[in-house]
């Protein structure tokens, strides 16, 4: 038995990726948790959110925070607040703790299920190199070691989108809806249902911030304090951790024009993905809904006031797209794009450190913005082939695309 699990005979190539992978997978996740997020950062997304969390529960004022300063902001509505509020009945230490462990095994429950959203199962070859690059990310390893909630939102994405393909609109709704109760960072997603046809999904998600806000508004010391202090302020493009187009050309000192010039034609290139995608692909059920969700995100994390590196774990599903024969993906400029936005590298150089610097602060902002031409590109070009050669009727992938790969382990419901 020692022999085989040593050196095991007979391997498969797909046998050998395992053998390989999983072991990198498991101590890289070790590493991620024990070393650097277990013990922490100098930027505590946690600690706002618990102080103002106590604060509810003992019915005084939440959002009185100086909004001027640079260091992290409790910026949730109302209704957030009351659905976190369990948090703020453990002490903080043991409410970080908690909270880090449970965003971990969101992350990888979401990974799990995405896979199985595609026809996989944690016996392929390509589960251990999907959680592989998941614990290496910088949208992981910043979600655990600030002490965010995105762990948890990114579970809710695949949920979503899970019961979406599925045809569960209540449900698909109210998972939506408690996301956007909270933060709207995944409110681009209602798209989707509205593009589907799927009008309880529709209602539900717009509701369910609505719900919770009258819930929370008389439990609240001052729920109107957000409308007009914390809210604006959330909607201003600010020149630091941002790294949208306007936090780019914030920090940069670009004009005006030009940032909005910028934002314009990626808008227009989204408009043309999104046409192209619902035109000839909606019927992919899988693929028009993961690959539309990617755009969607992209586009806002690159085009609205504020965009953050960390972000980027809502982009996995679309990342998965590439074992899909019909993927945007499969081409060096796309993983160019996704190198620059997920890795948790630094490029500060000792040598050149303006270079350097510079580098490491717009490479995230780069990698959105590159990635959205790449799709727009792709997409267009197959228009344009297939419009030559007159086989529009039969949509616009090319003849002799690559199959998916890896083969999957089973059939899936939602199409390829």
């Amino acid at each position: 038995m020692l022999r085989q699990l040593l050196a095991p005979r007979d391997l498969t190539p797909g046998g050998l990726v395992k053998l390989v992978m999983w072991p990198l997978a498991l101590v890289t996740v070790v590493d991620m948790v024990y070393y650097k997020a277990i013990p922490g950062h100098h930027t505590n997304d946690f600690q706002p959110v618990y102080t103002a969390i106590t604060a509810f529960l003992r019915h005084e004022p939440v959002y009185t925070a100086n909004l001027s300063s640079v260091d992290p902001h409790y910026l949730y509505p109302p209704g957030g607040t009351l659905l976190l509020a369990p948090i703020g009945l453990l002490d903080e230490t043991s409410g970080r703790t908690i909270f880090l462990f449970l965003n971990l095994l969101a992350a990888v429950l979401a990974v799990h299920l995405l896979l199985r959203m595609f026809g996989y199962t944690w016996r392929s070859p390509l589960a251990p190199v999907a959680y592989f690059f998941l614990f290496l990310s910088e949208a992981l390893v910043n979600t655990l070691t600030f002490g965010n909630v995105n762990g948890l939102f990114f579970l809710a994405e695949v949920v979503f989108l899970t019961l979406l393909l599925g045809r569960r609109d209540v449900a698909a709704g109210v998972v939506l809806g408690l996301t956007i109760s909270i933060k709207p960072i995944l409110a681009p997603l209602v798209l989707l249902a509205v593009v589907r046809k799927q009008w309880s999904t529709v209602a539900i998600a717009v509701a369910m911030p609505v719900l919770t806000t009258a819930i929370a508004w008389p439990l609240a010391a001052d729920p109107g304090r957000y409308f007009v202090h914390n809210l604006p302020y959330s909607l201003q493009v600010r020149d630091y951790f941002n790294s949208s187009v306007s936090g780019m050309g914030a920090y940069y000192g670009v004009s005006s024009i030009t940032t909005l010039l910028v934002r314009g034609i990626l808008a227009v290139m989204v408009a043309i993905s999104l046409w192209l995608l619902y035109r000839y692909y909606r019927h992919q059920e899988l693929f028009f809904v993961t690959t539309a969700t990617g755009v969607l995100l992209t586009a806002e994390f690159a085009l609205s006031s504020l965009g953050q590196q960390y972000y980027s774990m809502f982009l996995f599903p679309f990342l998965l797209t590439v074992v899909v024969k019909s993927s945007v993906l499969r081409n060096w400029p796309a993983w160019l794009a996704i190198f620059g936005f997920a890795t948790y590298e630094t490029w500060h150089l000792h040598r050149w450190p303006a270079f350097g610097r510079d580098l490491e602060y717009s490479r995230t902002a780069f990698g959105w913005a590159l990635l959205l031409i790449v799709v727009c590109c792709v997409l267009s070009d197959r228009y344009l082939a297939a419009r030559r050669q007159g086989r529009l009727s039969d949509g616009i992938d090319p003849p002799h695309l690559a199959p998916d790969f890896p083969p999957r382990d089973r059939d899936h419901a939602g199409g390829s």
